[in-house]
């Protein structure tokens, strides 16, 4: 398939999946394809999938369909979690050529380049062959890199179907990954987010363990912020909070800890490996350190059996946390899981109504956090868009801040001090 040589990516889902496609895009490039734009006429596409909501599935279909509008000619290839789950559902959408498993998305380039048929190729081994751990990173925005640290995951969640998907938790030895974040380091990016699907299983009980490689990670020179994505409350020791909110020198005060529910009824029919009283004690000792520091929740609503009281507990456990921001999803029934089979499914229309709940609740919690923050000085690094004569950064504990668009400002970081939100939630500063 030499005569192609123009590809585009499009990439569904989460930031795991943006340091893959950003390096399998390197791979391409490695082998002498031009990586171009969605619009840009490409020969190839590469459609990076997720398959966490029905919304991914769906918009997969639009996104085959828009690309034959745009090459009538062009050559599709499917890879990502919905392509080892749903390999033969995709393989019935009309213009795909090819559709790669997790095992064999990381060949892609000898996939395609060894393509010689008329028929909807499906390559694609059972998860439980996946065990090798393929290091990625993503490239392409100066400020900030997504670095996969940990790939899969044993915990099988009622809800969740990324086991299926992506297979055992795994990962690199921390040299290897160490490795990888100087790799980076020889860039211009400032800021590394560790990402992986349970980046705490770091080591999985072996000698290596995410705290060590947290300390490892710290004395890479050349990064100047680390920060972690997401972590399990289970996972999220003392030594780990001490640590990053005390001497560590550039892992930042921001925590992103899944709930999904703040009922004990409910994380056991979840599966989930803890209480809420361990949620509630995570969050007191974040604070106890660190008042300034942010800290993110993810939030399901509508599992099946979730009655009005269990949401109102959720909600009224949430209030009384000093947490800043929610990811709120709303609970979809996906093939393969237990929860499907628990029966006491929740109306949708009762579903989009708990969601809106927690979206307003959401926005309180960021408004109050931000307020604050108001008046006080920060370090913000800056980042290189310009929208509207407005550019954007974050602060170490990821308060958004808006600023007047200046060039030179762009992945730079500048102490200002926070004056106030502005109408959309954005905090305003002056540069000092």
């Amino acid at each position: 398939m030499n005569q192609y040589k123009k590809v585009a990516f499009y990439t569904l889902g989460c930031k795991l999946n943006f340091s893959e496609t950003s390096t399998i895009g390197r791979s391409f490039e490695d082998a002498g394809y031009a990586k171009v734009s969605f619009d840009d006429t490409p020969d190839i596409y590469v459609i990076n999938t997720c398959s966490v909501t029905e919304n991914a599935d769906k918009k997969c279909r639009q996104l085959v369909k828009k690309a034959k509008k745009i090459n009538p000619n062009c050559f599709i290839a499917i890879i990502g979690c919905f392509a080892q789950l749903k390999p033969k559902e995709i393989a019935t959408i009309p213009g795909v050529n090819i559709v790669l498993g997790a095992n064999e998305k990381f060949n892609i380039v000898e996939h395609v380049e060894s393509f010689d048929s008329e028929e909807v190729v499906i390559s694609n081994e059972s998860i439980k062959n996946t065990k090798e751990f393929v290091p990625a990173f993503s490239m392409g925005d100066r400020t900030r890199s997504f670095l996969k640290i940990q790939d899969g995951c044993d915990y099988f969640c009622t809800f969740c179907t990324i086991p299926l998907a992506r297979g055992k938790s795994r990962n690199a030895t921390i040299a290897e990954t160490i490795s990888e974040a100087e790799k980076i380091a020889k860039t211009d990016v400032k800021e590394v987010v560790l990402t992986g699907v349970n980046i705490g299983d770091f080591g999985q009980g072996g000698e290596e363990n995410f705290f060590s490689l947290v300390k490892e990670l710290d004395q890479v020179e050349g990064i100047d912020r680390f920060r972690i994505s997401s972590i399990e409350p289970n996972l999220l020791s003392d030594e780990i909070i001490e640590f990053c909110l005390g001497e560590s020198k550039r892992f930042v005060p921001h925590f992103h800890i899944p709930l999904q529910v703040g009922n004990d009824r409910l994380l056991k029919a979840m599966r989930r490996k803890y209480k809420r009283e361990v949620f509630a004690d995570r969050v007191k000792k974040i604070k106890s350190l660190r008042p300034n520091a942010c800290i993110g929740v993810d939030v399901i609503v509508g599992f099946p059996g979730e009655t009005d009281e269990d949401f109102l507990d959720t909600v009224n456990f949430i209030k009384e946390l000093e947490v800043s921001y929610l990811h709120v999803f709303t609970y979809s029934e996906r093939a393969n899981t237990t929860a499907i089979k628990l029966g006491n499914s929740v109306p949708m229309n009762i579903r989009k109504q708990r969601s809106k709940q927690l979206h307003i609740l959401s926005a309180k919690k960021k408004r109050a956090f931000y307020e604050t923050q108001v008046g006080k000085t920060e370090t913000v690094l800056f980042e290189d868009s310009d929208n509207d004569g407005v550019m954007h950064g974050f602060t170490s504990n990821y308060v958004k801040i808006k600023t007047a668009f200046n060039k030179g400002l762009a992945n730079t970081f500048q102490e200002v001090t926070m004056t106030e939100i502005d109408r959309d939630g954005v905090m305003k500063c002056e540069i000092l």
